[in-house]
């Protein structure tokens, strides 16, 4: 048994896509909705995405729906962390919100919004939000507008909730939003025995057997693998890519290193030959030795004091 990958664009929106039950399972979960809250019945809007088998050229798709209070979700799926990236889920959640008002309609007709991303890449890195000394994001995070002083919600017309991937690791997922996490991560590579020994609710379920490639036409297989293997060339080109960034930055390092060795010894040896001569330094001319940042002026001072037994002036 074979699993198709549902972070891939065209497995996505044909799970998530054309059935509405698996939709409300994953939205309910990752919203952690339940009960009278839950998500009851869903109806698909138009999508602002590109052709099925072109979409991992930009990395991004989206399914829109509605449930039957009117509230739309904006659902995503992000494998690549792009330049703009949450300005683009700001402006989407932002249209779809203001999309159903027709000309002359009171604003009161408009209903909420929330924009719901998936992420394969950390979008807040625990590291880095420990290095500045703020809370960290869990891996399913929830969103929205808040009064600066109180805290008080106001404004809750749109909000966002983001489930970034790499933060489940390595552990056995716990609730019901880290097992959507794990079969997004893992469930290409999974038998049926690891999926049965997650104990997944039947909407979890149904997405696995939705991406069961056994239950795919040919011409299904095949827009899958062309997909998959665009999916595979980005990670490529974006691994070559941060890779030269890194280097180009070793090299920067070390040539300014290096840099710096050198102004080092170049004041040493102008220090050194002052007391052999007996030329005095005084406070002014200290300060401009270690001021220099300049290589050839050291040099220059250095020639001076051998031939003129004076510090001399910076070059203008």
């Amino acid at each position: 048994m074979a699993y198709a990958d549902l972070k891939i664009d065209y497995v996505f929106r044909r799970v998530f896509g054309h059935h509405p039950d698996v939709m409300m399972g994953l939205l309910n979960d990752l919203l952690e909705r339940s009960g009278a809250s839950a998500i009851a019945s869903l109806e698909y809007l138009p999508s602002d995405h590109v052709p099925e088998v072109e979409g991992l050229k930009w990395s991004i798709v989206d399914v829109k729906c509605r449930e039957v209070s009117g509230a739309t979700f904006v659902v995503e799926m992000q494998v690549i962390h792009r330049n703009g990236f949450l300005n683009r889920v700001v402006f989407n959640a932002c249209r779809a919100f203001t999309a159903g008002l027709q000309r002359g309609e009171g604003y009161e007709r408009l209903t909420p919004v929330v924009g719901v991303t998936v992420c394969d890449f950390d979008l807040w890195p625990d590291e880095e939000r420990d290095a500045a000394g703020l809370a960290r994001v869990p891996l399913v995070s929830h969103w929205r507008m808040t009064e600066r002083h109180g805290g008080g919600v106001g404004i809750p017309q749109v909000e966002y909730v983001f489930c970034e991937l790499p933060k489940l690791g390595d552990r056995a997922p716990e609730t019901p939003g880290e097992q959507w996490a794990a079969m997004f991560r893992n469930a290409h590579r999974w038998t049926g025995a690891e999926a049965l020994k997650l104990g997944l609710n039947a909407a979890q379920m149904t997405a696995l057997a939705l991406s069961n490639e056994a239950t795919f036409t040919e011409a299904e297989v095949e827009a899958y693998y062309r997909a998959r293997e665009e999916y595979e060339q980005m990670r490529v080109a974006l691994t070559d890519a941060e890779a030269k960034g890194e280097r180009r930055g070793e090299l920067r390092g070390e040539r300014s290193g290096e840099i710096r060795g050198e102004l080092r010894a170049k004041r040493a040896t102008l220090r050194s030959l002052c007391v052999a001569l007996g030329v005095a330094l005084t406070p002014e001319d200290e300060a401009r030795i270690d001021a220099c940042a300049d290589v050839a002026t050291l040099e220059s001072w250095i020639t001076s004091v051998a031939t003129k037994r004076s510090l001399g002036q910076e070059p203008r």
